[in-house]
């Protein structure tokens, strides 16, 4: 007899690709207070190396050098942003109909500072803040841009907290 011995696996980081290293470094330190893991660094194309082997497997070949630069959330999550001298510098057409990656979300109780905060570095607020149950509890959500154009969500509450009353039941 066969046992299944799933369990939820937990999540380690996301990657972004940003225009430029140090300004997505500075706008997610300051604005998000993520922690700088490590600074802004050069990545070669290069088969010596662990790393840059690493890369060529994920890359291909049509590359031939990157910043990258690594940040944590408070609760140990991984920020990996990656700077291309090459490629398109805008951000695609947000189109969340398609299959791919949407958004991310973020947690903050004060949403409306952190919204002040995202628009005074050049970000955007896409729709008003709304409430999940505006007559019973303080749940809260927004979606936002980053000055890049990369687009995410604030909610004001865990994930647990606001989905396990049902927001969708009424």
């Amino acid at each position: 007899m066969t046992t299944n011995k799933n369990y939820p696996k937990s999540f380690s980081h996301i990657g972004l690709t940003v225009p430029n290293i140090k300004e997505a470094v500075k706008f997610y330190s300051e604005v998000m207070g993520w922690y700088i893991i490590m600074e802004p660094s050069e990545v070669k194309k290069e088969k010596e190396t662990a790393i840059g082997q690493m890369c060529i497997d994920v890359f291909g070949n049509d590359w031939t050098s990157f910043e990258i630069a690594h940040l944590a959330t408070s609760d140990g999550i991984g920020i990996e942003l990656f700077s291309f001298p090459n490629g398109i510098k805008e951000a695609p057409e947000f189109n969340p109909f398609n299959t791919g990656l949407f958004h991310f979300c973020i947690q903050d109780p004060n949403i409306e500072e952190l919204i002040d905060k995202i628009l005074s570095y050049g970000g955007k607020q896409r729709m008003p803040i709304r409430a999940y149950y505006p007559n019973d509890k303080p749940f809260k959500m927004c979606y936002v841009e980053d000055p890049f154009g990369i687009v995410f969500e604030i909610y004001t509450h865990s994930y647990e907290l606001t989905y396990s009353s049902g927001a969708y039941s009424k």
